[in-house]
C-alpha cells in the first residue's frame, strides 16, 4: 500500500521540476542571441556530457543491434531540431509563450501514436484534443495579433520533442532508460556540430558557465520528473505542470519586463486540463485491464 505521505513527495518532486526546467528557459532567455543559436544547442548538450558518467557502467553491459542505432540517431536528427528551433523561439517571444506552447508536445505525441502506431482514440479523448488545439489558438491569437517567427519556432520545436519522445518510447522497450538518455546526449552534439561549426564564434567564459547551468537544471528536472512519478500517479502530478507557466510568467515580468498576457495562462490550463484527462483516461484504462478476472 502506498504510504499516505506519497502523493505529497510526488507533488513536491514536480514542483521542483517545474522550477528547474523554468530555470533552463531564464538562463536561455538571458543567454540570447549572444551566441549562434545552433552553437548554444550544441554547447548545452556538450557541457552536459558529465552528469552521464553514472551511466557508463549501464552502457558497457548493454547490446546495440542496427536497428537501436538507426532508431538513436532518427531521435538525435528529432531532438537536435527541437532543442535549436526552441534556442530561437526563446530570442524571440516571451518566456510565458514558449512554456504554453511546449505544453502541447504530449497531445502531440498523442497524435503521432495513433497515426504511426495505430494506437485506438475514443470520442472522449478526441474531444480533449480538440480542446487542447483550442488552447494553443487561444495562446496564439491568429488573426488577432501577429505571428512571429519565434512562435512558429516553438510549434516545431513541440513537433520535434514529440518525434524525438515516441523513438525513446521504442528505445526503452529494448534498453534501459539511462543508456536511451545516454545515447540521446551523446549523438545529438554529433549531429549539430557540423552546423554550429558553420557559424562558430568562441564563447566566454561567462557563457560557458551559463550553458553549463542549462544542462545541470535540465538534468535536475528530468530527475525530480521521474522521482515524482515514481511517488504518486501521474493522473495526480501532472496538472501540477500548470505551475511551470506561472513560474515562467512571473520571471519574465520580473527579469525581463515581459507583460502578463491573461490569454496565455486561459491557453495554458485549457491545454493542461485536456493533458490531465488523458493522463486519467489512459490510467484508468490500465487499471481495468489490470483488474483480476472473477
Amino acid at each position: 500500500m502506498t504510504a499516505p505521505s506519497k502523493p505529497v513527495q510526488g507533488i513536491l518532486w514536480m514542483l521542483f521540476t517545474t522550477i528547474n526546467f523554468v530555470l533552463v528557459n531564464a538562463v536561455v532567455k538571458y543567454i540570447g542571441d549572444t551566441l549562434p543559436v545552433l552553437e548554444s544547442a550544441f554547447l548545452r548538450f556538450l557541457l552536459g556530457l558529465v552528469f552521464l558518467i553514472p551511466a557508463l557502467g549501464a552502457v558497457r553491459t548493454a547490446t546495440f543491434t542496427p536497428r537501436i542505432w538507426k532508431l538513436t540517431f532518427g531521435r538525435a536528427i528529432f531532438h537536435a531540431i527541437a532543442m535549436s528551433t526552441w534556442f530561437f523561439a526563446m530570442t524571440r517571444i516571451p518566456m510565458g509563450e514558449v512554456t504554453a506552447i511546449n505544453f502541447m508536445n504530449p497531445i502531440y505525441i498523442t497524435i503521432g501514436a495513433v497515426v504511426l502506431f495505430g494506437e485506438r482514440i475514443a470520442l472522449p479523448r478526441i474531444l480533449a484534443l480538440v480542446i487542447a488545439f483550442a488552447g494553443g489558438l487561444v495562446i496564439l491569437r491568429p488573426g488577432f495579433r501577429e505571428i512571429d517567427p519565434g512562435h512558429l519556432a516553438m510549434i516545431l520545436s513541440a513537433v520535434a520533442f514529440a518525434g524525438s519522445y515516441l523513438i525513446a518510447g521504442a528505445l526503452t522497450r529494448e534498453l534501459p532508460p539511462a543508456v536511451v538518455v545516454f545515447l540521446m546526449s551523446v549523438t545529438v552534439p554529433i549531429v549539430l556540430s557540423p552546423f554550429a561549426l558553420m557559424h562558430w564564434q568562441t564563447p566566454t567564459l561567462h557563457q560557458l558557465v551559463l550553458l553549463f547551468c542549462v544542462a545541470a537544471f535540465a538534468t535536475l528536472g528530468h530527475y525530480s520528473m521521474i522521482r515524482a512519478f515514481a511517488c504518486a500517479p501521474q493522473t495526480l502530478v501532472q496538472p501540477v505542470v500548470f505551475v511551470q507557466l506561472i513560474w515562467s510568467m512571473t520571471l519574465g515580468f520580473l527579469l525581463f519586463g515581459e507583460p502578463f498576457d491573461p490569454f496565455v495562462m486561459l491557453g495554458g490550463a485549457m491545454i493542461i486540463g485536456a493533458i490531465s484527462f488523458i493522463t486519467w483516461r489512459e490510467a484508468r484504462g490500465r487499471r481495468a485491464e489490470e483488474a483480476p478476472v472473477p
